[in-house]
């Protein structure tokens, strides 16, 4: 049975493994690595050359990587108007996809719609968005999603700053204002920032190149919990 590891605050830590940094030409070998060497989630980060700079993959690679893993993958919709998909990242048996409400006008209909396709919803919140911005949307979600780098490649420094609306959401659910929901940090994951980010409030550190790019998996993954 997986130890008991919590953050000093909040509920127990979790690495999700973001696919983005890992040799995409052997995803299902690189995922199936990932959860073996302790990560308890994949996370999969679908650009579209719009919304970010940048475009990634398909959800004919998210469905490999679902068959594949006994573990949790999230997809993440970074992507214009993201109602628009839905169905097909459904299709790939996700258990959780996100999106942005800064992507959409009609952020609540594709919130119900993920849940109605059988999996958890949440958001993801780019660093220049505050958090008042989706205020009206945290009693709605499964997790919400801090940037802590401008999306779209991986690699990038942490922006320490946006650790605060980390703190903020923590704050209010240890208060009781808001049911509890999962926090998680993306962008510059590290065994030298993880202990900043799980002492903020997150539990899922999402974590792509320290991850795919260490010789020992299970020892980075080690130091990021511990």
């Amino acid at each position: 049975m997986r130890s008991q590891r919590r953050s000093a605050k909040g509920p127990r830590a979790i690495v999700s493994a973001s696919i983005l940094g890992c040799d995409l030409g052997r995803v299902v070998d690189e995922a199936r690595s990932a959860v073996e060497a302790g990560a308890e989630a994949i996370h999969a980060d679908v650009m579209d050359g719009h919304f970010v700079p940048n475009i990634s993959f398909g959800p004919n690679l998210i469905g490999r990587v679902v068959a594949a893993v006994e573990a949790r993958v999230t997809t993440h919709l970074m992507v214009d108007r993201p109602e628009r998909l839905l169905d097909v990242f459904l299709d790939t048996g996700a258990d959780r996809i996100l999106v942005h409400p800064e992507a959409t006008p009609h952020i609540r209909r594709a919130l119900d719609t993920i849940r109605e396709g059988g999996a958890s919803a949440g958001i993801a919140l780019n660093p220049g968005t505050p958090l008042c911005f989706a205020e009206v949307l945290l009693p709605h979600v499964d997790e919400v999603l801090v940037m802590t780098v401008n999306p779209g490649w991986g690699g990038q420094q942490m922006m320490v700053e946006q650790l605060d609306k980390v703190r903020e959401m923590r704050r209010r659910i240890d208060a009781g204002d808001l049911a509890a929901f999962d926090i998680s940090v993306d962008g510059g994951i590290a065994p030298n920032t993880a202990g900043a980010v799980r002492e903020a409030g997150a539990n899922v550190l999402v974590a792509g190149t320290a991850l795919f790019g260490a010789l020992d998996r299970a020892e980075a993954i080690r130091e990021m919990l511990e």
